[in-house]
């Protein structure tokens, strides 16, 4: 199992475009479980003030016929890398 974090020497990393990066962040969250967990959770995000009920993909199926799975995708324009203002 500790192989399978290893890098593989052979293949090869995508591109690194620093530009793009220091542009942009982008964070992904998914959410897997029962059809009414996942949905739960999405409502629980909305009234924290998280995320739109309409910003997450429909719900879509798993490996698993009990599980379902919906992603979040957030991109935010970043100005600068230091540390949150306190």
């Amino acid at each position: 199992m500790p192989q399978e974090f290893v890098p593989d020497d052979n293949k090869s990393e995508p591109p690194n475009d620093d530009s793009a990066a220091s542009e942009q962040d982008i964070l992904m969250l998914t959410i897997v479980g029962s059809p009414k967990a996942v949905r739960k959770t999405i409502l629980t995000l909305y009234r924290l003030g998280f995320a739109e009920v309409n910003d997450w993909s429909q719900l879509q199926r798993t490996g698993n016929p009990k599980q379902v799975m919906s992603v979040l995708i957030r991109r935010k324009v970043s100005t600068d890398d230091t540390a949150p203002r306190q």
